[in-house]
């Protein structure tokens, strides 16, 4: 029988990501970009100093990836693994005990359109899925998902970068259970390659300080079109 001692590195990121600065560095960075200690610090509501301890430790434990450029040094998610157990707490979270607090802008805005790490998620999100499985684009499956011959077609015409997305070291296609709307959204390279040309085509905008994404008017026109996805 396998004990909490037989896999003392469990305790070990519960007990990093538990902390409440810590986990507001690590939701931070859900958005796919590198940060610097300072910023992260803003968003930790700590000091930076002690903002540079919580970073040496989630940076020592392979949470956090340090990149240097001249003097300044930059902190991201290490990996896309991060990303989903980030989301995934979000989601479980979700589940517990209601727990009553006014509904902000912020709130809305997340909900409707927002990163996690590098693809979509939120209504749009999930709506991307939904309008890719319904034309037989993409297959979803538990812990799996497929491009079709008709969706690899789809996806090329629109200009999404398919051989860069086969050349990465992670999953291909994948669901990725979203947290606010309590259903899949697509997960992957091949959404990060989606996500990265709406960003392209100027369909969304990041929001200041903030993952939650803004819906362009070109956007709005290009969802509907290509997507037939309303928001």
């Amino acid at each position: 029988m396998i004990g909490m001692s037989d896999n003392p590195q469990l305790a070990e990121i519960a007990a990093l990501v538990g902390d409440p600065a810590r986990s507001n560095i690590l939701s931070a960075l859900m958005d796919g970009r590198a940060l610097t200690a300072g910023e992260l610090a803003y968003a930790a509501r700590v000091s930076p100093q002690t903002t540079s301890g919580h970073l040496a430790k989630l940076t020592d434990a392979r949470l956090l990836a340090l990149e240097k450029q001249g003097r300044h040094r930059y902190y991201r998610l290490a990996s896309p693994l991060v990303g989903r157990m980030i989301e995934s707490i979000m989601a479980l979270a979700a589940e517990a005990p209601p727990r009553h607090r006014p509904v902000t802008p912020r709130d809305t805005a997340l909900r409707n359109a927002r990163t996690c790490y590098d693809h979509f998620a939120g209504r749009l999100g999930v709506g991307l899925a939904d309008a890719l499985c319904a034309q037989d684009h993409v297959v979803l499956a538990d812990g799996g998902g497929e491009v079709t011959a008709s969706g690899m077609t789809f996806l090329g015409e629109l200009g999404v970068d398919l051989a860069d997305a086969r050349s990465r070291r992670r999953a291909f296609c994948r669901p990725c259970l979203d947290w606010t709307e309590r259903r899949p959204h697509l997960a992957g390279s091949v959404a990060a390659a989606l996500a990265q040309r709406c960003f392209d085509l100027h369909w969304v905008e990041r929001e200041r300080d903030s993952r939650a994404l803004a819906i362009t008017a070109a956007g709005r026109r290009g969802l509907a079109e290509v997507f037939g996805l309303s928001l």
